[in-house]
Order: C-alpha cells, then sequence, then structure tokens
C-alpha cells in the first residue's frame, strides 16, 4: 500500500505539471490567434465601418427622415451607430476586447460570425463548426486510417523481406512524397473526371443530392474516391518507408537476436519483441493522425470543392471573420492539447522514468 502511495504522488504531481503546462500553451495559442485573426485590431475596425455604412444606407433610403437637412440625418447615423457600437463592445479599446475574446473561446463561447452562415442560415459558429466537422472526419479520418493500416502492415511485411524488389521500389518512390496531396489531386481530377469522365470532379454528394438514403450514400462514396486516393498517392510510400525502417531498427535489437538463438519462431518474435516496443510510437501517430482529421487541408479540400473545415478555414480568413477562425483554432487546440495530456499520462503509466524528475529518483 505503501508503495502504491509513493508511485501515486510523482504521477500526480507530473499530471499536474503537464496539464498546467498544456493549458498555459493553448492560451498563448488562441491569444496569438485572435491577434493574427484581427489584424491587431484593424478587423474591428472594418465591422464599425460596416455598421456605419449599414446604417447610413438605412436611414437615406428611409422615408421618414426624407424632411430632414443633411446635418440632421448625419447626427442621426451617428447616433445609431453608436448605440449598434456599444451594443456589439465595439467601443472598447481593442486591448480589452481581446481578452474578452480569449476568455470566450477557452469557455468554447464561440458567439456569432461576422459574415459567414450555416446551411440552416444560422449565423452561430457552433452550429457553423457542427456542420462542417462531420463532412472532413469522414475524408480525413477514411483516408487517415487508410493510410495508418496500409503503412503499418506493408512496412511489417517489407522488414521482413530487406532487400527485396518491393522493398526497393518502395525506398526509391518515397521521395514522392515530398509533393502534396492536392498536387496529386489535380492530376487525378484530370484524368478521371475531364478526360475519362467516370468520377466527379469534387464535393460530397452529387448535384441534386439523391433524395433516397442509400443512394446519397453511395454517392458519398463515389466523390470520396479522388480525393482520398490523392492523399494515399501522396504519403503512402514514405509512410510505408518509415514504419518499415522502424521495424527493422527493432529487429537488429541484442534481445531479439537472443531471441532467434532460442529458436523462438517468427511470428513470435515478431509479435513480441519487434511489434510491442513500436506501440507506443504507433499509438501516438494514430492518435494524433485522428486528431488531425477534424481540421482537415485547406488546399485539398478547396481543390475538390470537400465543403468541409478546411474550405471554412479559407472562407473565413478571406472574409477575416475572426470568431469562426477563433472557433477552429480553439477546437483544434483543445483537441490537440487533450490527446498529448492523455498520451503523456500512458507514457508515465508504461515507464515510470519518464514522470520522475532528478530530484525524485
Amino acid at each position: 500500500m505503501r508503495v502504491r502511495t509513493n508511485m501515486l504522488k510523482p504521477f500526480l504531481k507530473y499530471a499536474v505539471r503537464r496539464g498546467v503546462a498544456l493549458f498555459l500553451t493553448v492560451v498563448v495559442a488562441v491569444y496569438i490567434v485572435i491577434l493574427i485573426a484581427n489584424l491587431g485590431g484593424y478587423v474591428d475596425e472594418m465591422i464599425k465601418s460596416d455598421i456605419y455604412l449599414k446604417i447610413s444606407d438605412s436611414v437615406r433610403n428611409n422615408p421618414a427622415y426624407k424632411n430632414y437637412s443633411p446635418e440632421q440625418i448625419k447626427k442621426v447615423i451617428d447616433e445609431l451607430a453608436r448605440i449598434e457600437i456599444e451594443r456589439m463592445g465595439f467601443d472598447k479599446p481593442f486591448i480589452y476586447r481581446s481578452f474578452i475574446y480569449l476568455w470566450n473561446g477557452l469557455t468554447l463561447n464561440l458567439g456569432r460570425s461576422y459574415r459567414l452562415v450555416s446551411n440552416s442560415g444560422s449565423s452561430n459558429v457552433r452550429t457553423i463548426l457542427l456542420e462542417r466537422i462531420p463532412v472532413t472526419m469522414l475524408l480525413f479520418t477514411t483516408a487517415n486510417l487508410i493510410l495508418f493500416f496500409v503503412s503499418l502492415f506493408v512496412g511489417l511485411v517489407l522488414s521482413r523481406h530487406y532487400g527485396s524488389l518491393f522493398d526497393k521500389i518502395v525506398v526509391y518512390l518515397s521521395p514522392l512524397s515530398s509533393i502534396p496531396a492536392w498536387f496529386y489531386g489535380i492530376f487525378l481530377i484530370l484524368i478521371f473526371a475531364s478526360l475519362l469522365r467516370i468520377l466527379p470532379y469534387g464535393g460530397l454528394v452529387d448535384i441534386p443530392p439523391p433524395e433516397n438514403s442509400f443512394n446519397y450514400f453511395l454517392s458519398m462514396l463515389v466523390h470520396l474516391i479522388l480525393p482520398v486516393g490523392s492523399y494515399l498517392l501522396a504519403y503512402s510510400f514514405i509512410g510505408i518507408y518509415n514504419r518499415r525502417t522502424y521495424f527493422l531498427i527493432f529487429s537488429n535489437e541484442n534481445y531479439v537476436e537472443m531471441a532467434k538463438a532460442k529458436g523462438l519462431p517468427p511470428r513470435v518474435i515478431e509479435r513480441k519483441y519487434i511489434l510491442r516496443p513500436t506501440l507506443p510510437a504507433i499509438v501516438t501517430d494514430f492518435a494524433l493522425m485522428l486528431i488531425s482529421c477534424w481540421m482537415g487541408s485547406i488546399v485539398t479540400e478547396r481543390v475538390f470543392s470537400w465543403p468541409g473545415l478546411g474550405t471554412l478555414f479559407y472562407q473565413a480568413i478571406s472574409l477575416s471573420d475572426a470568431p469562426v477562425i477563433i472557433g477552429e483554432v480553439v477546437i483544434y487546440a483543445y483537441l490537440l492539447a487533450i490527446t498529448v495530456f492523455v498520451l503523456d499520462l500512458v507514457y508515465a503509466i508504461l515507464d515510470p522514468r519518464i514522470r520522475l524528475g532528478k530530484g525524485e529518483r
């Protein structure tokens, strides 16, 4: 019981330290994004100008003010603009508002967008994001899961057949992964959509969308082929090469040679002495890969007209819609921090040396 208590204390200290450090990292990252998304307050000044212009157009086109002199109309416009600006909180200095934005972001009070709306017509940032998240996850979770398992199993096979023709082909082709997926996507569109006309150019489903649920699902699968194919074409070779190299490194360890000398079957050696030591790295890659699925890829989604978070991020930047930009970054920052925190705790449980400082050894 005492041993458990002695082990629990350093573990809890480590967990608290890591949790606080990750939270502070999220705070700093979100605040930097707030400053960038608002261009240091310039976006807020643009919004105040838009408010003034809208009220000015409304007043000047209102028959109730047709007998007013220009000076009176200007006073009415100034007063209405002042009231609206105060209502929205833009009458306060940006440095003050930036901390309000930070608090709202950290508490997931994402507010309302300035210009973008959801498919249902809502300007609520949370609603806008919730519409796009499943679409992005559909594409990138599918692509990343296929890529992960293909690279894992093919890399394992290549580690068994080091120096074979297939192994050399993968090694020679791995530099092709330096080219991004969207570049391959353009060629796939030109070949299969433009030239052969057997696959759609892009989008989530056909237009108009099929009314039958099964046909709608089939349409989505067909539209997934080219973007997923471009992703696999871009990153499969380097993924397989990395896994294969990692397995080769562990297969040359002394304990593996000893297991071979004992006459253990190759499958047992592979499972217990090669795969098991690589499990932490594999789990890390898998967890971070799943988190990356939430944000998507801006260029890839734009190339395939995929209506996910990447496209939304592009639209928000183009329209200087700071609440949407901040909302996306806040969600991603929290997910990434939580994932890293959980992984750190798992590693600390598996290897107590990780959680012990110099003074605790």
